[in-house]
């Protein structure tokens, strides 16, 4: 075979090794970040939601902070200073008589209409307007309380996003749960004193209400409730049913 055409079939070969070094090279980092991919996916699927809170409500302590400033949507808010024993908790205390089952009392909450209702028995005793999940949805179903916290912080969002937050001292916090709802997703009914939008979706998945009505609540669904209660079997708080379809504004 005469050199030049030697040449041309030798650099033909090479130019064919070369394509497949690619084609192997491009299959390995494709293969690679695929993995590597996967494994981030399953990591964040694996990892427990949680509604309100980075921590997950690590602290349970349900004491108040010294604290004077809290962050909503990524700005600053004042933290509200309320009375550690408002008047009506005193007032429910005595009207139940230390009755605290609330075994007759029921808890609805319709956020087609962004409503809660608490009755007891078959009278209403309660309405007020709330604010469900606007960036996280608010789950449905049957509920009871798990606990009761008279203060606590929530924190979570994003800052990238503009929807960061980090609240301390929220008040009047019912954590709730269900089968399917565990606790450490860290849903729960509160008071907010970051916005006043009530009848409006304003939260990550929550329940949010106004201070006065969260407080009439907590202790009307126990009205033995101190910084921390949790629920037993001769307290269970009543039932919460979620219902309806969070509109989207």
């Amino acid at each position: 075979m005469p050199n030049k055409l030697k040449a041309t079939a030798k650099r033909a070969q090479d130019e064919h090794k070369r394509k497949d070094h690619l084609i192997i090279t491009f299959f390995s980092i494709g293969t690679f970040l695929l993995f590597i991919g996967l494994s981030l996916f399953l990591q964040k699927t694996s990892q427990a939601f949680c509604a309100n809170s980075i921590s997950c409500i690590r602290d349970l302590t349900g004491a108040r902070e010294e604290a004077t400033e809290g962050v909503f949507m990524s700005k600053r808010v004042a933290v509200a200073d309320m009375p550690n024993t408002p008047s009506f908790a005193i007032n429910q205390a005595k009207n139940v008589l230390g009755d605290s089952t609330s075994n007759n009392k029921h808890i609805y909450i319709d956020l087609t209409n962004q409503i809660l209702y608490a009755y007891e028995g078959n009278n209403l005793t309660y309405k007020f307007l709330v604010s469900t999940g606007k960036w996280n949805p608010t789950p449905t179903g049957d509920f009871r309380i798990w606990i009761w916290l008279r203060y606590t912080r929530m924190s979570g969002g994003n800052s990238a996003l503009g929807t960061y937050y980090n609240l301390p001292n929220v008040p009047y916090t019912m954590y709730y749960w269900n089968s399917s709802t565990p606790k450490t997703w860290g849903y729960s009914l509160h008071g907010a004193y970051w916005h006043n939008n009530f009848g409006h979706p304003m939260s990550h998945g929550c329940v949010n209400m106004q201070i006065e009505e969260a407080g009439k609540i907590f202790y009307w669904s126990n009205p033995s409730a101190g910084n921390r209660t949790y629920a037993t079997s001769d307290i269970q708080g009543p039932l919460i049913t979620v219902y309806g379809v969070t509109p989207r504004e």
